[in-house]
C-alpha cells in the first residue's frame, strides 16, 4: 500500500454520498483547471444498455494489435479501482492514478463537491493526456446525454443496444432511454449500432439526420454469421472477414464484436489507421473481459457472470445453453434491490435444478428473503445463504462433477466473489 493511497481512496468513494448528478458544468470545471486534458485525445465513446464493457475492450485490443498506445476507460471496477484506467490492456498501477488523483484533489471546491464518477472520469482523461494516448475508449457510466464521459468529442459513437435498465433515471420506455442513449451523438460524428427495434432506430436515425452523423446499423450496413467451428464471419461496411475468432464465450459476443469492427472501419474511413486482418485477429483473439461467462474453477465447473438486467440474463440463459455442457444446473444470485428482479428471475430460475440466493455487502443489494419469495413460480428446490463465500460453498457441496454452478445477478457481487476466489484486492 503507497503511502495516502488509502486515503485518497476513501476520499474518492465518500464522494458516492453525494450521489448521481446528471450534467457536464461539474467535468468541464474540473477539466478546465487541469488544462482541458481531453482536447488533444482521439476518442471513440460507447454507451448501451449491455455489452458496452465487452466491445469497449475489444476495440481497444484491435487498436492496440495495430499498434496504437490505447486507453480504455469503464466501470464499474469489480475488485480494484485500478481496473477503470487500463493502458495498452494493462491496469494503471497505483503509485501513478494517486499522482493523478493528487492533481484533480488539489483543483476541487470543497463547497461544491462532485460526484464520484465526475472526479474518476476526470483523472481518466487527464492520465490519458499524460500517457500519450493515441485513441482513448471510453465507456458511459449511465445513459449518455448527461453523462460525465460526454464532455468528449470522439472520433466515432457506439450505442450497443437499449433496453430496461436504470428506469429511475432514464425513463420507464425505451423510447425516453434511447434518447438518453442518442445524447452521445455530436455533430458529424458517425455512429455504430446494435440496437434492432424500430422505435430505437427510428430515434437514432431522427437524431443522426439532425447531427449531420452517419448511422450504421447492425444486421443492415454490417453483419456476422456463426461458422460451425466456433469461428464467425463478419460482412463489415466494406471489410469482410470469413473466419474471426473470439476469445470470450457466449453467441452475443460475436455482435458485440461486430460492432467493434464496424467502429475500427469507421476510423479506417476517417484515414485514422489502416486495418490489418492478422491485427483484427490478433486483436479479437487477445481480449479478456473478468465476470464475462468467466470459469472461476473445474470439477464442478464454476461460471461467473456480471448479467444484472433483463437482457442480460436473457443473453446468460443462452450462452449457458450453447456455450456448456453439464447434467444440471445450479444458480448462485446476488442481485441489486432496484433491477428487474423478476424478469431475472424468469429468464434463468427454469432453467435451473437450484437456486441459492445471497446477499452482496452493498447496500442496494435484495434481500435474499424477497428474492425466495419471487421465485416461487420458476423453481422448486430455492435456498436462502446471505454469506456470499457460503452460498458458494454450498452450491459446491450441492453439484456434481459434471454440474454447472453459475454464479451473477450483479457487477458489484461479481467483484465481491472475484475476491472469494482470490482476486488480489491491491
Amino acid at each position: 500500500m503507497f503511502p495516502g493511497y488509502q486515503d485518497s481512496l476513501n476520499y474518492l468513494f465518500g464522494l458516492q454520498k453525494h450521489g448521481i448528478k446528471f450534467g457536464l458544468n461539474s467535468t468541464e470545471n474540473i477539466l478546465a483547471r487541469v488544462g482541458n486534458p481531453h482536447r488533444g485525445l482521439r476518442f471513440i465513446h460507447v454507451a448501451g444498455t449491455n455489452g458496452k464493457g465487452s466491445t469497449a475492450a475489444m476495440l481497444a485490443e484491435i487498436l492496440q494489435a495495430h499498434g496504437f498506445r490505447t486507453g480504455l476507460y469503464t466501470s464499474p471496477h469489480l475488485v480494484r479501482f485500478t481496473e477503470r484506467f487500463r493502458l495498452n490492456g494493462r491496469e494503471v498501477p497505483a503509485e501513478r492514478i494517486l499522482r493523478v488523483f493528487e492533481k484533480i484533489r488539489s483543483i476541487i471546491d470543497d463547497a461544491q463537491p462532485p460526484t464520484f464518477f465526475e472526479v474518476t472520469t476526470a483523472m481518466a482523461f487527464l492520465y490519458f493526456a499524460e500517457e500519450k494516448a493515441d485513441f482513448v475508449v471510453a465507456e458511459t457510466g449511465l445513459g449518455g446525454r448527461l453523462d460525465a464521459t460526454n464532455v468528449i468529442y470522439p472520433k466515432v459513437s457506439v450505442i450497443t443496444n437499449i433496453g430496461f435498465d436504470h428506469q429511475e433515471y432514464l425513463g420507464s420506455t425505451l423510447a425516453s432511454i434511447a434518447r438518453e442513449k442518442a445524447g452521445i451523438i455530436k455533430d458529424g460524428v458517425p455512429v455504430v449500432t446494435g440496437a434492432l427495434q424500430p422505435v430505437v432506430q427510428g430515434i437514432l436515425k431522427t437524431t443522426c439526420m439532425a447531427k449531420n452523423s452517419k448511422l450504421y446499423r447492425f444486421k443492415s450496413d454490417f453483419k456476422v454469421r456463426r461458422n460451425s467451428d466456433g469461428t464467425f464471419r463478419y460482412r463489415g461496411i466494406e471489410r469482410q472477414w470469413p473466419a474471426l475468432a473470439l476469445n470470450l464465450q457466449g453467441p452475443h459476443q460475436a455482435g458485440n464484436a461486430a460492432l467493434a469492427l464496424a467502429a475500427a472501419e469507421v476510423l479506417e474511413q476517417k484515414g485514422l489507421l489502416s486495418l490489418d486482418e492478422a491485427a483484427v485477429k490478433a486483436g479479437l483473439a487477445g481480449v479478456r473481459w473478468p465476470a464475462r461467462l468467466e470459469v472461476l474453477r473445474k470439477n464442478p465447473t464454476i461460471v461467473l457472470d456480471g448479467a444484472h438486467n433483463a437482457q442480460g440474463a436473457e443473453s446468460l440463459r443462452d450462452s449457458l445453453r450453447q456455450c456448456f455442457q453439464y447434467d444440471q444446473l445450479h444458480l448462485v444470485l446476488g442481485i441489486m434491490a432496484d433491477k428487474d428482479i423478476r424478469g431475472i428471475l424468469r429468464r434463468l430460475l427454469p432453467m435451473a435444478q437450484t437456486a441459492i440466493f445471497t446477499q452482496p455487502r452493498y447496500a442496494r443489494a435484495a434481500d435474499p428473503e424477497e428474492l425466495r419469495k419471487m421465485a416461487r413460480p420458476y423453481i422448486q428446490r430455492h435456498y436462502v445463504i446471505p454469506d456470499p463465500a457460503s452460498a458458494v460453498a454450498q452450491a459446491s457441496q450441492m453439484a456434481e462433477a459434471d454440474d454447472l454452478i453459475c454464479i451473477a445477478g450483479s457487477l458489484y457481487f461479481a467483484g465481491e466473489i472475484k475476491e472469494i476466489f482470490g482476486e488480489p484486492v491491491l
